[in-house]
Formats: structure tokens, C-alpha cells, sequence
């Protein structure tokens, strides 16, 4: 209980957080072996009398860390995994760390992939198409029934197609919607909430996708810069991306996405901003 009131007040409070983390700095090894001993140990144990193999931590959201500078020079993900990423692996347990997609393509990687004794595994977008831009057809099909899947929780999934037209007016326009959210799960979860709740109505139509398609391109347009463009433009021609300054910058604005394939890692532009690259390359 005491914890957690403190989490709550740390959470609204820049200057508290600062104290804590003063205070908590120089203790950090006693209480990982007190989480060791007196949590994770006896979880482990209660588990095993279960029949289960052991215990996995997933920590969520340290990709979303933000790049705040230390006063010493280093960044606050470069400041957590790499000069503290020794730490980050005495937990007594399976570990799964999400990190920032930057340190992949910075100069941290190899002492990065030191510190953890492993390389980073990278989950990429759904293929939704190939490079040569025609479709993927199992990445096309895995993010329908995504969508079917919650719409038609109970059915199996080769009996949930006969549905689709109680929910779009056509299998092209639930393609394209597929198609434009690129593969990016969040995208296109987004992109069907904000066009349910502008038609309130079923099956859903082509005009209204178009409406929600205009008004997500507007906002992007609004925050790209002409280097931004210069950018794009390289990333459309070469479908790679160089350096960790410019894979932050378009990975993290999502004007850009990585896909892998037996060739491996490649990127495109996000379909929303791909015609407009089109024209202006």
C-alpha cells in the first residue's frame, strides 16, 4: 500500500521522482536481490508445484522512454540500457525488455548486444505488401482476421469471411483498409474506431474511410519539414533508411515502416503518405 502511494504521488510529481530516484540509486543492487529473493524465487517455486517451467517478466513501454539528455551527455534509453543494462539482467528469470528501435541503428549496439549477451529481436509490421508493392497475401489475410476475429469472436476463422459484408460494403474496401494501415496493428485498430464512430452505421462505406484517410493525412502533412521530405523521398527510392538520427525521427513520427523478408530488413513509406511522395519525387 505504502508503494503504491508513493507511485501515485512520484507519477504527478517531477521533483518527487527526483528524490526517489536519488535516493533509490545507491540501493538498486540490495533491492534487486531483494525482488530476487523474496518475489521472484518463491513465485518460481509456487509455479513449479503447478506444473509450469518457470516464471517470464515482460516489462511494456521502455520503447516509448522519451530522449531526454543526463547531464552527463548520454541519453535516457542509452542511460538504461547500455550503461545500466548489466543491471537490467539480474533478475532471476525470463526477461522480456521492449526498447527504443533507435538503439538498434546507433552506436550502442554492440555494447548493447554485450551487455545482454543477446541480439535485439525486432518485430516488424505485417507484410502487407512486398517490395515491389503488390500484396502480400498472408499478411493481408492475417490482418483481416484480425479485425473479423473481434468482430466474430465465436467462429472459426474460415467461416468469419461470410461476415465481412455485414461489416464493409465491399472485400475491396476492407482490403483497403488493410492495405492503407501498412501492416501497424495499433493503425488500423485506430483508423476502424474513428470510422465506426463517424458512421455509427453498418456496413461501413467507402466515403467514410476516405473521410478518416484525409483527416489523419492533413495532420501528418502539418508536421513533416523539407528535410523531413528529402527524407522520404530517399526512403521511397531506396526503401532503406540510413543513420540513427533519421530512423528516430521517421520511425518514431511513423511517416515510415520496417517490414523483414528472406532478404531481410526493408523499409517503405507509410501508405498514407505514399502517393503524396509519389508525385513529388
Amino acid at each position: 500500500m505504502g508503494i503504491g502511494k508513493i507511485s501515485a504521488k512520484a507519477r504527478n510529481s517531477p521533483e518527487l521522482r527526483g528524490k526517489l530516484r536519488e535516493y533509490l540509486e545507491v540501493r538498486t543492487t540490495n533491492i534487486i536481490e531483494a525482488i530476487n529473493s523474496e518475489l521472484i524465487e518463491p513465485a518460481i517455486a509456487k509455479l513449479k508445484t503447478l506444473g509450469k517451467q518457470g516464471l517470464v517478466v515482460i516489462v511494456d513501454n521502455l520503447d516509448r522512454v522519451e530522449k531526454t539528455i543526463k547531464p552527463w551527455g548520454r541519453t535516457q534509453p542509452e542511460y538504461l540500457f547500455v550503461d545500466r543494462g548489466e543491471q537490467l539482467r539480474q533478475l532471476q528469470c525470463h526477461v522480456i525488455y521492449t526498447m527504443p528501435l533507435a538503439l538498434l541503428y546507433s552506436n550502442d549496439l554492440n555494447p548493447l548486444t554485450s551487455r545482454f549477451g543477446t541480439d535485439p529481436k525486432l518485430l516488424p509490421m505485417v507484410p502487407v505488401r512486398h517490395r515491389d508493392g503488390t500484396d502480400h497475401l498472408e499478411g493481408m489475410e492475417r490482418m483481416r482476421q484480425m479485425i473479423l476475429t473481434r468482430a466474430f469472436p465465436n467462429q472459426q476463422a474460415s467461416e468469419r469471411h461470410t461476415g465481412i459484408l455485414d461489416l464493409f460494403e465491399s472485400l475491396e474496401l476492407f482490403n483497403d483498409l488493410c492495405r492503407l494501415s501498412g501492416g501497424h496493428v495499433r493503425e488500423i485498430l485506430r483508423f476502424l474506431n474513428t470510422w465506426i464512430m463517424k458512421e455509427r452505421q453498418l456496413p461501413l462505406s467507402r466515403q467514410g474511410l476516405e473521410v478518416v484517410i484525409r483527416e489523419r493525412r492533413d495532420r501528418m502533412l502539418y508536421a513533416i519539414t523539407e528535410d523531413e521530405w528529402a527524407l522520404l523521398r530517399q526512403v521511397h527510392q531506396r526503401k532503406q533508411v540510413a543513420g540513427d538520427d533519421s530512423y528516430d525521427l521517421l520511425i518514431s513520427s511513423m511517416f515510415v515502416y520496417e517490414y523483414r523478408d528472406e532478404m531481410g530488413s526493408w523499409f517503405d513509406l507509410n501508405p498514407i503518405l505514399d502517393a503524396i511522395v509519389r508525385q513529388n519525387s
